[in-house]
């Protein structure tokens, strides 16, 4: 498996420091940060900050430049990519601390560079997009999540609204109306560029707070974030590893 992993909010730690990736500058301008090689499981993957590395100004999500380091990734002769998504909970089902695995997704999302084709660097393409996520990617993901008795959520939409605020109440409503059970705001269009490029795509999302309106009275959304990062991420490292070693 040649896997590229893009790291969202609170996952820096599960990867350490990573000799850097010599690439030629691409023709899609810079990447969020430096591409890596990290050892996770006693195996070699390449890894990518999707906000930025560690010290260095947080790119908010709306600025991050995903096509950037979607190709990144395929130039380094990736082929799966695996992003991993901090979200709120909207349901009950998706309470802090839940491994969800979405199969779906909504894409609120506006102004952003959301396709490599329209110039004439890249021919234009109506790639099929009726699964967003890679179901073969999908179900190693999930195996290996059940094996460790992560209990992941296996059905799921994930809804990308634009930031970097965060949502109202009646906004996280109308979210539930159309389906959705998770929110954040990096899915899109990092699903999509991947999907141009061939590459095998799929997330895995820590919810690590429930989403406006669905938290008790006077339980700040930034404490629940603070308290719920943690634990979250270190289930993902377990999941990342094993994935890693079972391959």
């Amino acid at each position: 498996m040649h896997l590229g992993i893009i790291g969202g909010t609170g996952s820096a730690e599960l990867f350490g420091g990573g000799a850097l990736v010599a690439l030629a500058p691409g023709p899609w301008g810079p990447t969020s940060g430096p591409l890596r090689r990290c050892q996770v499981g006693g195996r070699e993957v390449l890894v990518l900050a999707r906000h930025g590395e560690t010290g260095a100004p947080a790119i908010p999500p709306h600025r991050v430049n995903y096509r950037a380091n979607i190709w990144a990734l395929r130039e380094a002769g990736v082929e799966h990519v695996l992003g991993i998504n901090a979200v709120g909970g909207i349901t009950l089902a998706t309470p802090p601390g839940r491994l969800v695995i979405p199969d779906q997704l909504i894409d609120y999302t506006w102004g952003r560079e959301h396709t490599y084709t329209g110039d004439h660097r890249f021919a234009l393409r109506h790639v099929e997009f009726t699964n967003p996520f890679n179901p073969s990617f999908r179900a190693k993901l999930l195996a290996t999540a059940n094996t460790l008795g992560l209990d992941p959520m296996s059905e799921a939409t994930y809804g990308v609204t634009q930031g970097p605020r965060l949502e109202s109440a009646a906004e996280i409503d109308r979210l539930e109306r159309d389906g959705c059970h998770i929110v954040g705001m990096t899915a899109m269009p990092e699903a999509g560029l991947a999907r141009e490029l061939d590459l095998s795509y799929a997330i895995c999302c820590v919810v690590v707070n429930r989403a406006a309106g669905r938290a008790p009275p006077g339980l700040g959304i930034h404490a629940e974030i603070a308290a719920s990062l943690a634990t979250g991420m270190d289930r993902v490292r377990r999941l990342l590893v094993e994935l890693v070693k079972a391959d």
